[in-house]
């Protein structure tokens, strides 16, 4: 479905979170105002999402966001920034950290985010600029200190990084994944664009939706020629099936094992690491036996009689194209 924001199409999903509720965190000198959480709520119209304006000061921001948290019981945590480093010390609540700032105090000296700055986004008090003193870099290199400070099995499991490849305000992609396993690279800078909510963000958010209501969708798994053309370039709507294959199914890909050639299967990961991207996170399969896979479709140039699914030989009489493939799950639904 597809609705009106602004003289723009955003596509939304009315299905996911629907009755369940966000606490999304706003980055530094922005507010609850900012355009993150309003396409959070055009893209799942069914979910509520709770987006305060975050105190100035750091102390008084993590007492103001735990007591929120308490009393809001957020079905997930979204942090972008500086709300990426306070989500994480909200403990007990699945979150999503996007480019977390975990040493804030050096960032806004690196990156002269001292003296007197302006809100990007308007506040609800009204205020437009605020002050930032030594003082006040130090207390948030002090609240820091407060992260990491309950990480146990139970939270690794609960707690999803979302990293930008091209980030250059913060790097702390390796400081998080010495803590929590769940690290995943996106294409993208720093601030969140659109296209990064959708592509990216609201994958990671389905993938927590459905853990938390038990959902087991049907596997699809595609071979990786299917994908490209001879040229290594993605073919035509193959983009277009994936995003509506996510909606309603489990999918993976199968790229060769790393057997005798070696660096063609290296180079297959690599090729989904850079068209598929953070949708694929994790689910890359190595094999050379496909038929083998538990699954209930098969989508590949081969035939595969021993296959326990449905085998959907791509470039066959019924699916020439992706736009046949996409007829054909479409009339699925999920099936």
């Amino acid at each position: 479905m597809e609705k009106s924001n602004e003289g723009m199409h955003v596509k939304n999903f009315p299905e996911l979170m629907d009755g369940k509720k966000i606490l999304y965190i706003h980055g530094f000198g922005s507010s609850g105002a900012t355009h993150t959480a309003q396409l959070l709520r055009d893209y799942m119209p069914g979910c509520e999402v709770v987006s305060p304006d975050v105190p100035l000061n750091p102390v008084d921001a993590v007492v103001m966001l735990r007591e929120l948290a308490g009393k809001e019981s957020p079905d997930i945590v979204i942090g972008t920034s500086m709300g990426g480093m306070y989500a994480e010390m909200l403990h007990g609540f699945y979150r999503i950290l996007v480019n977390p700032a975990f040493k804030i105090g050096d960032t806004m000296r690196e990156h002269g985010l001292t003296g007197m700055q302006v809100f990007h986004n308007p506040r609800k008090d009204g205020v437009q600029e605020f002050m930032v003193t030594k003082a006040l870099v130090k207390e948030y290199k002090n609240i820091t200190d407060g992260n990491f400070a309950a990480v146990d099995d139970e939270e690794r499991k609960k707690v999803f990084g979302l990293f930008g490849d091209e980030d250059d305000v913060v790097h702390t992609f390796d400081l998080f994944r010495e803590h929590y396993p769940n690290a995943i690279s996106y294409h993208g800078g720093h601030r969140l664009f659109d296209k990064a909510v959708l592509h990216y963000l609201i994958p990671v958010i389905r993938w927590i939706d459905d853990k938390q209501q038990g959902r087991e969708r049907k596997k699809v798994v595609v071979s990786i020629e299917t994908l490209m053309d001879s040229f290594l370039n993605p073919l035509s709507s193959m983009h277009k099936a994936y995003e509506m294959l996510i909606e309603k199914y489990d999918v993976y890909f199968i790229v060769p094992a790393l057997t005798s050639d070696l660096q063609q299967g290296v180079e297959a990961q690599q090729w989904i690491g850079k068209y598929i991207n953070a949708p694929a996170w994790n689910r890359v399969i190595l094999s050379n036996n496909p038929e083998m896979l538990y699954a209930d479709y098969l989508i590949t140039s081969k035939k595969c009689p021993d296959f326990l699914g449905t085998v959907i030989v791509f470039g066959s009489d019924d699916f020439k194209t992706w736009e046949s493939v996409i007829t054909f799950f479409d009339r699925l639904g999920g099936q």
